[in-house]
């Protein structure tokens, strides 16, 4: 739960870093840490983790 509401509170500082200084490279940083998010709930998976990357995309 706290990983989330991390992410919320730096998505929310990022966002208004960009309306203040007016450069949107700042909203790369959200898009990073919801990859990071992802890499570490995928690793909490007690599967190897290729396997697990696999059985997420063979879903239908």
């Amino acid at each position: 739960m706290w990983m989330l509401i991390t992410f919320w509170v730096i998505t929310l500082v990022m966002i208004v870093v960009t309306i203040k200084y007016k450069k949107p490279v700042f909203l790369l940083v959200p898009f990073g840490l919801l990859f990071g998010m992802l890499l570490v709930q995928i690793a909490m998976v007690p599967m190897p983790f290729w396997d697990t990357v696999e059985f997420i995309f063979n879903l239908r």
